[in-house]
């Protein structure tokens, strides 16, 4: 009966509007028998009892009250089950965005960024008819069914017996059919994810399949998933007519079958004409419960079938993201008895950070991203990070922002394991800057204030000019009220770095991050951007990934990494002079790695 458990516990935010919404179905069921038995006792009594107009008068004013009841409760039911279901999908659209938002870059890393918008979308949207209509329905189609049972059979066993044994027709049929359904339903709503994602990864990705020729082939490729899209749906439509047409066969019939029934004994005169009527009337009401149950069904299935992807983006705990094996750290887990006590030495800085004999395996991979890596940043020490593509250095970065939590080993800082450490408080220590920076459609002021949304504008601006990106800022059309358009698409790679900059400075937090920002920059650029960078990390704690090997010399400790190990660690001088891994990065890249 498309009864998801995990669904049907959602419901309980809404309960009151779904307590509505089934008590005035109910009493619009019961205006409804009022309604067969007040016009049953108005057209007896004027044909067969020579009744007048003032004789039916008080029962023609109760018929008319029963019709305004009826038209008001239907107003309460539809208004009310469409609070449920609004309800429902703003609390579900919230939860899944901070879940999301929980689980980090580790997961959507791995996502498609298409699929996963049109789950937080279309995927909730698609709740709309399961809670406004679906779920409502199920309890009529048991509630209103009964109520009609248990004034027609003292009136009419006959007839009482036929609804019984017909009554459940229509439910077996919809359940025949919803199997069927159900496969095309999930492979519809799998589709639809993926013609999004497809679109999406176009639509970002144009300017390269421009360049080399692939739009066509992708214009092609998009009618295809179209039309595999528009197939998919005309299946699970064509069932879902089918199971209209059928339901509505099977209500005909057994209306038609209570009509004969009636019709006999009262050319027998064996049945009242007041009461034949009646239950006559009553019939298609009965029977119109069971089939508005079967009309709802398909969108039962939707429900249903959007509901498993969501509910399998909500039920990925945190902890699991990068890999199975590592310990589950999170928000569930328990306080370190520092945090419990009250005390806030760990987020005290100046900071020491301690690496100690940290393991990372990430699902899927062949080998560890990190195996026992230990080393340690202390207060106001710059170290860097330097190693091949794949050595590791990013998951250490990811370590330290919590993105990622080891599967053995420890971090500390000040003494404190940093997984006792609320993830929230922790970044409001952190400045980082990434190699890619993203900026998003909004004026340049709201993506430096990003990392401090109280700043004012002059704090903004002077955050600016220390980043170098004040001169360019004021030259743009509407100096710092200009939008940067989507993904920064304004602003050169360099102007983009600036504003990544102007954020840190802005944040002025005792731990910075660097993925080293002056890659792939023009000699301009990366002059402005060293400087910047240099004025950033004076005085403070420093974590530097670099790619440049000449960008590090002048670091306290570098970190050489391979295959996920320490091949070496010390100062330029140090390890230059010494022969391994770092001074052949040297020599092979040409200060490059």
């Amino acid at each position: 009966m498309n009864l998801d458990r995990r669904l049907f516990a959602e419901a309980r935010i809404a309960r009151f509007n779904l307590i509505v919404t089934i008590t005035a179905g109910v009493l619009n069921a019961v205006l409804m028998v009022a309604q067969a038995w007040l016009l049953s006792c108005i057209v007896s009594g004027v044909f067969l009892g020579g009744d007048t107009l003032a004789d039916a008068e008080p029962r023609l004013l109760l018929l008319l009250a029963a019709s305004i009841g009826r038209a008001g409760t239907a107003w309460l039911q539809t208004a009310s089950a469409a609070g449920a279901a609004a309800r429902v999908k703003s609390s579900l659209r919230r939860r899944l965005f901070e879940h999301i938002a929980a689980l980090g870059p580790s997961y959507t890393a791995g996502e498609r960024s298409g699929e996963l918008a049109n789950t937080l979308v279309e995927g909730i949207d698609a709740l709309d008819a399961y809670f406004a209509q679906y779920l409502p329905q199920l309890a009529l189609a048991a509630l209103v069914p009964l109520t009609v049972l248990l004034i027609a059979f003292p009136i009419d066993l006959l007839s009482g017996v036929v609804f019984l044994v017909t009554a459940p027709l229509i439910p077996i049929f919809m359940i025949l059919i919803g199997k069927a359904a159900d496969a095309l339903t999930a492979r519809q709503w799998g589709v639809l994810s993926r013609m999004s994602a497809h679109f999406l990864d176009v639509l970002q990705g144009l300017t390269t399949l421009k360049l080399f020729d692939r739009a066509r082939r992708q214009v092609e490729a998009i009618r295809m998933i179209t039309e595999q899209f528009r197939r998919t749906t005309l299946s699970v439509l064509r069932v879902a007519f089918l199971s209209a047409l059928v339901l509505e066969m099977v209500g005909t019939i057994s209306t038609a079958i209570i009509a004969v029934q009636i019709g006999l004994r009262l050319l027998a005169a064996r049945l009242p004409f007041v009461d034949a009527l009646f239950v006559l009337l009553l019939a298609p009401e009965f029977y119109q419960a069971l089939r508005n149950l079967g009309l709802r069904f398909h969108a039962g299935m939707s429900g249903v079938a959007a509901a498993q992807r969501i509910f399998a983006v909500l039920e990925t705990a945190p902890s699991q993201t990068p890999s199975p094996r590592r310990t589950a750290h999170g928000g569930s887990t328990p306080l370190s008895p520092v945090w419990e006590r009250g005390k806030v030495s760990a987020l005290t800085p100046p900071f020491h950070i301690v690496f100690d004999d940290v393991h990372v395996a990430y699902e899927g991979e062949a080998r560890p991203a990190l195996n026992d890596v230990s080393f340690e940043i202390r207060p106001g020490e710059t170290v860097a990070l330097v190693g091949p593509s794949g050595a590791g250095k990013s998951t250490i970065a990811a370590l330290l922002l919590r993105f990622v939590e080891p599967g053995q080993g420890t971090i500390t800082v000040n003494g404190e394991p940093l997984a006792g450490i609320p993830a929230g408080a922790w970044r409001e220590y952190l400045a980082w800057v990434p190699q890619r920076p993203t900026l998003f459609d909004d004026s340049a002021a709201a993506n430096i204030r990003l990392a401090r949304p109280d700043a004012t504008l002059d704090e903004v601006i002077e955050a600016a000019k220390l980043a170098h990106a004040h001169e360019f800022i004021s030259a743009l059309p509407q100096g710092y009220d200009t939008p940067l358009g989507e993904r920064g698409a304004r602003l050169s790679g360099g102007q983009a770095q600036r504003i990544a900059l102007a954020r840190a400075f802005l944040r002025d937090a005792p731990l910075v991050l660097l993925d080293e920002a002056t890659a792939r920059l023009d000699p301009a650029n990366e002059a402005l951007i060293r400087a910047a960078m240099a004025r950033l990390l004076e005085g403070r704690t420093a974590l530097v990934i670099a790619h440049r090997l000449n960008t590090v010399t002048r670091a306290d400790r570098i970190v050489v990494l391979e295959g996920g190990r320490i091949a070496q660690m010390g100062t330029h001088t140090d390890l230059l002079a010494a022969s391994g891994l770092y001074r052949r990065l040297v020599g092979v890249y040409g200060g490059a790695a």
